[in-house]
């Protein structure tokens, strides 16, 4: 029969790592943007299900803001800067804004 070999194990101390803060993403209402722009740009920065996103971009325009999505602060910045890029390019003032969580 062969000698197996157990490997060694190391234990490593537990160390506190720093999460990322969250942040909630809002969407505002305007009267320019187009609401399939709105949802399409849901859709493709928030990753977001047809309906879900069409829920969305009603609530906001019946109530003029809408919570999008909760991300780390990084996250959120990069999803709604690309967001207003899209709008932007596009010609329409659509507005994104987080707060913290």
């Amino acid at each position: 029969m062969p000698l197996q070999v157990i490997p060694e194990i190391k234990i490593i101390e537990e160390t506190e790592t720093e999460l990322e803060p969250l942040f909630r993403v809002l969407i505002h209402n305007d009267n320019v943007t187009p609401m399939d722009f709105v949802v399409h740009t849901l859709k493709v920065n928030f990753y977001l299900a047809n309906e879900k996103a069409a829920e969305i971009m009603f609530t906001a325009h019946i109530y003029g803001t809408a919570y999008v999505q909760t991300l780390a602060k990084s996250e959120a910045e990069k999803r709604i800067n690309k967001a207003h890029a899209a709008a932007n390019n596009a010609g329409y003032p659509l507005k994104f804004s987080m707060e913290p969580e």
